[in-house]
């Protein structure tokens, strides 16, 4: 027991956490045989015996100061040690997870089925179906844990690459939107439509209650959507924008994207693994394409199916808006538009753009937006850093027609061999797994930290906003 450790038992006494489970959870001593089957008996004792502390306390929200104390002790060992068990075991438990690398499984399954194979590594449903209904403010933050777990197995460079591959393979409903755009030429999904125009297929994104923000109820759709309009072999391109919304300030204007739904992250509708399914998923699409599982998508394999991607913004695109732009290939704005990165406001990492912002705008641009929330007009030499054409609004549609004709005209038989020349430069997929890695950890403590809630409420005024 170290130093620390000796005054556990007074602090979790004054927490009223009974004495011999206290002395039971202290005896796990954390040690690492190097055997999985053993290591993960020992260490899953320690965090079932942890959670039942735990349990005894009341929710979140009527922690006295003890008590509070206690469970951020608690969480703390108990993290530190599933730290130690991965650091050992990832690549067996990725192993036993996937059949030996030779299931694709996606992040929102992954982090499930770890739950079975070593109980208390991560929350599992019952834990997960707790949290699901509180605040953001009052969740426990127990899906720090499967932050915990994606950044170790993304850093393990087989187990990441692996994964990786599964999240650019079509989204398990594609197959089916597929058939349905095949025969009808449209679709409509939770939080996009598909259509085509011309030689090109249009994703449109919609959430018209939330100025088209992202959330739970957009994401698989819009991914789907993706997905659709990336493999369809009857478009040559493909065109992201935003419909036309509802909020009365802007109703009837088309909007391109105000990222997040901040009302919902503030109420507690957001999942921790959304970020990652999103970043991994949908918009690692647009900037790689759609892969296939025989073929590693990795560039110096040509293993994905990809076209090239306009980008239609209209009054403005922030956060997660401007992020998609910067996987985007020709971007054409109003001359009115604006895009913001406001991560600092919200208390968020902005997905990839802290990897992709500073090719197009430089370093200090780019840490203005990021860390400053320096706002970035279309029609301004800054913005055209980012910005491929600019059109008067009334004009945008007769613009995006020529755009479209512009790269279709004399064909785009050499779009995915240039993206693929273009990307192995600046980002192949190995650097994208790194970054990930270092992402799924930080997003996850930012998600479940006190500042994000005080930021939304100074920022968003999101207390005071209907969910």
């Amino acid at each position: 027991m170290t130093v620390a450790e000796e005054s556990l038992p007074t602090a979790f006494d004054r927490a009223g956490l009974p004495r011999e489970e206290v002395a039971a959870w202290l005896a796990c001593n954390g040690s690492v045989t190097g055997d999985f089957r053993q290591d993960a008996a020992s260490f899953s004792r320690q965090w079932r015996i942890g959670a039942a502390l735990i349990a005894h306390l009341p929710a979140k929200p009527a922690h006295s100061e003890p008590q509070a104390v206690a469970a951020a002790q608690i969480q703390a060992r108990d993290r530190a040690a599933r730290e130690k068990f991965l650091g050992a075991h990832v690549e067996t438990l990725y192993q036993r997870l996937t059949g030996e690398f030779t299931k694709f499984i996606r992040v929102e399954q992954l982090v499930r089925d770890a739950a079975d194979i070593v109980p208390g590594l991560v929350p599992d449903n019952g834990a997960l179906m707790r949290e699901n209904g509180l605040e953001q403010r009052d969740k426990d933050g127990a899906e720090i844990d499967q932050g915990l777990l994606l950044s170790h197995v993304l850093a393990h460079p087989a187990a990441g690459m692996h994964l990786c591959h599964a999240m650019l393979l079509p989204h398990p409903e594609t197959a089916e939107q597929a058939r349905r755009f095949a025969e009808r030429g449209t679709l409509t999904l939770g939080g996009a439509t598909l259509a085509r125009r011309g030689k090109a297929a249009v994703v449109t994104m919609r959430n018209p209650r939330f100025l088209n923000a992202e959330d739970e109820t957009t994401l698989d759709g819009l991914e789907i959507a993706i997905d659709v309009a990336t493999l369809d072999g009857e478009s040559d391109i493909a065109v992201l924008r935003g419909d036309t919304v509802e909020h009365p300030k802007y109703r009837g204007r088309n909007l391109f994207s105000a990222g997040i739904n901040l009302t919902h992250l503030y109420r507690g509708k957001i999942a921790y693994v959304w970020y990652i399914k999103r970043d991994m998923g949908l918009v690692n699409k647009l900037f790689r394409g759609v892969a296939r599982p025989d073929v590693s998508p990795d560039e110096l394999f040509g293993g994905t199916i990809e076209k090239p991607w306009i980008g239609v913004v209209e009054g403005f695109a922030i956060g997660g808006g401007c992020q998609l732009l910067l996987a985007l290939d020709y971007v054409l704005a109003a001359s009115d538009a604006y895009m913001t990165l406001p991560a600092r406001k919200e208390g968020i990492i902005p997905g990839a753009a802290n990897l992709r912002l500073w090719r197009f705008t430089g370093d200090r641009i780019a840490r203005q937006a990021i860390l400053y929330g320096r706002r970035l007009d279309c029609d301004t030499p800054e913005g055209r850093l980012i910005c491929d054409e600019i059109a008067e609004p009334s004009s945008i549609d007769a613009a995006l027609d020529q755009v479209i004709d512009g790269f279709t005209s004399s064909g785009v038989v050499s779009a995915a061999g240039n993206r693929r020349a273009i990307r192995v430069g600046q980002e192949p997929l190995d650097l994208f797994r790194r970054y990930m890695a270092v992402y799924a950890r930080e997003q996850a403590f930012c998600h479940f930290s006190p500042a994000l809630i005080a930021n939304l409420e100074r920022n968003w005024n999101a207390q005071n906003r209907a969910p």
